[in-house]
């Protein structure tokens, strides 16, 4: 969600931020804007909608200065406006903001009334003021942001230039992502890696209250109260190239198509198929403190809950310990009942959705023993955890989880079999097997891919549908949860996952001959009863396409459309289904001619409540 840039150096800074900016874009936003300093003056451009519009308008009124800040925009507080765009200018002060400012409403009647013009609906342009406002007693800009901060509730990424100190960048953060990439005496930041990772590999993560002063060709970092403090800068070893679309038409399908290599990668060098286990680097917990959890709670949002449902079939079957699936942000809202005697696991594609992250803060609080599985490397949900299981997905780009999502199925079901060996439940043979059939996964996310072309043509048969519902059992229920969210997220179809023996319970009234129905039956103890769901569906005139699996004709001859998917046993179908619902919704998208990376409303990472 939104996404910052900011520059201090010797180059030209509006090349610099734009080009940060375009690498952002899979993060959502509906408008941008951009301002650079020069000798004093400060300019700002800004423009509802995609970039293309702000390059356009700095065609015709280009900006000047090797300082500046850019914004995109996903809007909260305020509709989608140019007067609404950021960077926001207040008095002297210009800033960029990322996060919610919880007492913005009270701030800015106290600023108005001594005379502050406020020209957005926006929360950020508080901060602006605000700091102009102090700027009237403090010694300097410096000073006048540490003042400005301290009274603000909620949570900011900010870049903050002044008319009054031409030569200062300031950024701070709490609760909101940010990292600082460093070359020589020139300085980048940006609320996400990929928008600088082509200037430079050092890179600096910000923590929660602390702020980094740039001033001729140096940084200075301290805590908002003032005491300095000493980064340490990380070199990044992914190449940018791997943004890149490597002539897919779009990063989904390109990310969709990565599976069966990401998968390799979340395996590499964890699988041990002589003592039938897995090694899991960065878990941090032995045996005994394994066996020393009374049950676990896995804390997620969206896609990432989905896969904490799946996790839960797998440790309850596998493991017969104790499993409870919590939406993040329900979490954080109500006493949860954990305690040091609790396994918390937050999963989370990007590491910093602000849901997940005060699900673990509140986990944190009542002594629960952390561990997160995450893709992304250093960001605030790894670092605040206990231990970490990292996906290796790569970078994801598409707003719809398609990779990160697989790659978190099979770090539950690696923990799973981790689990499963420490207590008992899993011997050396069912190890073996269950690292056995993980070995042939990726070939065959493969052949589940070379069903493309049957999809599309499903898909172009279905077209002229509005609604959707998708059905399974068992392990296959949340699988049914994802396959709708994905049709909804691209293609804006409305659809819905149930349980399939739920069906009878309300939604076998919506079932007719527009109703395209999505049964999902893999060749597991639920096999029968599905057949059972989906003849409830025939009878009642739906049009029935059943995701099933190779050599089941049994299946087949109800349907009117039929997917074989490869098998890979009861446990690790979820991954192959998934596969061929992520294709089934891009290739509805694509036919209605949406935009799959960036479909409307929707961000990326979810860094605000």
């Amino acid at each position: 969600m939104c996404g910052i840039v900011g520059y201090m150096g010797n180059q030209d800074a509006t090349p610099v931020i734009m080009s940060g900016l375009k690498m952002l874009e899979y993060r959502g936003y509906d408008s941008a804007g951009i301002c650079t300093m020069d000798s004093g003056d400060i300019e700002i451009r800004r423009s509802s909608g995609k970039l293309i519009n702000l390059e356009r308008l700095l065609k015709e009124q280009p900006l000047h200065g090797t300082i500046g800040i850019g914004h995109t925009r996903w809007a909260t507080h305020g509709k989608p406006t140019v007067a609404n765009a950021h960077p926001h200018k207040g008095g002297a002060v210009v800033v960029v903001h990322n996060g919610i400012i919880e007492n913005y409403q009270i701030l800015r009647d106290e600023l108005s009334k001594k005379g502050h013009l406020f020209l957005s609906e926006t929360d950020s342009e508080v901060i602006s003021h605000l700091i102009d406002e102090k700027l009237k007693t403090a010694a300097s800009l410096e000073e006048a942001v540490q003042l400005a901060l301290k009274d603000l509730q909620g949570a900011y990424a900010l870049c903050i230039l002044s008319q009054k100190d031409e030569k200062t960048l300031i950024a701070a953060k709490s609760g909101s992502p940010m990292v600082i990439g460093i070359r020589g005496n020139e300085f980048f930041v940006a609320s996400d890696m990929p928008a600088i990772i082509s200037n430079t590999r050092e890179m600096v993560v910000m923590e929660d209250g602390e702020m980094a002063v740039f001033r001729n060709g140096e940084v200075k970092f301290s805590t908002i109260d003032g005491l300095e403090i000493t980064k340490t800068s990380h070199y990044i070893d992914w190449s940018p190239l791997k943004a890149e679309k490597n002539g897919y038409p779009n990063f989904m399908l390109k990310e969709i198509y990565e599976q069966p290599q990401a998968i390799r990668n979340v395996v590499a060098g964890r699988l041990r198929m002589d003592e039938g286990d897995v090694f899991l680097e960065g878990l941090n917990l032995n045996d005994s403190e394994l066996n020393s959890f009374e049950r676990l709670c896995l804390v997620a949002c969206g896609t990432s809950w989905h896969a904490a449902l799946t996790g839960k079939y797998l440790i309850e079957e596998y493991c017969r310990i104790p499993v409870d699936v919590e939406i993040a942000s329900e979490f954080r809202y109500r006493d949860p009942l954990v305690s040091k005697k609790t396994l918390v696991i937050p999963i989370s594609q990007s590491g910093e959705t602000a849901d997940t992250l005060a699900a673990l803060r509140e986990a944190r609080s009542k002594d629960a023993h952390i561990v997160s599985i995450c893709n992304v490397v250093d960001s605030s949900i790894p670092r605040e955890s206990d231990g970490v299981i990292y996906t290796h997905a790569g970078l994801e780009i598409g707003v719809a989880s398609t990779k990160a999502f697989t790659t978190q199925l099979v770090a539950l079901y690696l923990l799973t079999i981790r689990l499963g060996r420490a207590n008992g439940t899993i011997d050396l043979i069912k190890g073996r097997e269950m690292i056995a059939a993980l070995g042939e996964l990726p070939s065959l996310v493969e052949k589940t891919l070379e069903l493309d072309p049957q999809i599309e043509e499903i898909a172009c048969e279905c077209l002229t549908s509005w609604d959707a519902i998708y059905l399974g059992r068992g392990i296959s229920y949340p699988i049914a949860l994802e396959g709708a969210l994905k049709l909804k997220e691209i293609s804006y179809i409305h659809a819905d996952g149930y349980p399939a023996g739920e069906m009878k319970h309300g939604p076998i009234a919506l079932i007719d001959r527009e109703m395209p129905v999505f049964i999902l039956a893999p060749n597991d103890r639920h096999l029968v009863k599905v057949r059972s769901n989906m003849e409830e569906v025939i009878t009642r005139g739906g049009r029935v396409i059943a995701v099933c699996s190779e050599g089941d004709h049994e299946t087949s001859k109800g349907a009117e459309f039929t997917l074989h998917i490869p098998w890979a046993g009861e446990a690790l179908s979820p991954v192959l289904f998934t596969v061929a619902l992520q294709l089934m919704a891009y290739n509805f998208a694509i036919l209605k001619g949406k935009d799959v990376d960036q479909p409307r409303n929707l961000a990326k990472s979810v860094t605000v409540e």
